[in-house]
């Protein structure tokens, strides 16, 4: 009688648990394709999910709905064992309209619209050994790879080698020197956390015309007179006025 009321308990339990599951299936899973190259195969022509005479079952995936706008994660850090590619490459269909969260959800503070983003956060996982999700950021799928430069720190689509298995993520920022026309030093300050400058491009302000690509040489600090202009060669005295500059750079 006991094991009978045993077994009911237990089947009633495994039968909630289904009813309350999240995650709901055209068919019935089978861990069948171990060994392959991919974790997941719907495409079989057993359930006619890929037969082109099916004109509308299990032809779809339903993603998540997610608003982008308040999202968080729920794990600062992973690990080794636990999403240890920090979210890399994690999709989502994205409902709502405006800016990420400042903190909690990759760099922050990102414009965002509807449509499907995925997270990118190359630089993190074992090789580094950054676990954290605060160093990605969530892009639209199918959208311009462009990013706007602006006077606030931009993480770009670039991602530079610089040593065999590690990878750096390269960050700009936009920003603006005067020149006096009898010196060579001008203020170019170092942004938070920059370790080596990647590149640098100089317009004569108001002109959007390309006045130089390099600088004669450059200290990572933020006191004045860290840039001295010129090539890597010579320095060079600039005419005096006002020079706008985008700083690329590692951290």
């Amino acid at each position: 009688m006991n094991k009978k009321f045993l077994l009911i308990v237990a089947a009633t339990l495994v039968m909630s648990q289904y009813s309350k599951a999240q995650l709901r299936t055209n068919g019935f899973a089978s861990g069948n394709i171990s060994g392959e190259s991919a974790f997941m195969d719907a495409s079989g022509a057993t359930n006619g999910f890929s037969d082109d005479a099916n004109t509308k079952n299990g032809k779809g995936l339903v993603f998540p709905r997610t608003n982008l706008t308040n999202f968080t994660f729920a794990s600062s850090s992973g690990d080794e064992d636990n999403f240890p590619t920090a979210y890399d490459g994690m999709i989502v269909y994205n409902t709502g309209t405006g800016n990420t969260p400042a903190t909690g959800s990759g760099i922050g503070t990102q414009a965002v619209t509807p449509g499907f983003y995925y997270f990118s956060n190359p630089t993190a996982g074992p090789s580094s050994g950054n676990f954290s999700p605060t160093t990605g950021r969530w892009v639209a799928i199918g959208a311009s790879p462009k990013v706007t430069i602006g006077t606030a720190e931009t993480t770009t689509n670039t991602i530079v080698n610089v040593s065999p298995g590690v990878d750096k993520q390269v960050y700009a920022i936009k920003g603006t020197f005067s020149a006096n026309g009898t010196s060579t030093a001008v203020n170019i300050p170092a942004p938070t956390g920059m370790t080596t400058m990647y590149a640098i491009t100089i317009y004569k302000s108001g002109s959007g015309v390309v006045y130089d690509r390099s600088l004669y040489s450059y200290n990572v600090v933020t006191t004045a007179g860290n840039a001295i202009t010129g090539s890597p060669s010579m320095s060079v005295v600039y005419p005096n006025g006002t020079y706008d500059y985008v700083l690329e750079y590692l951290k």
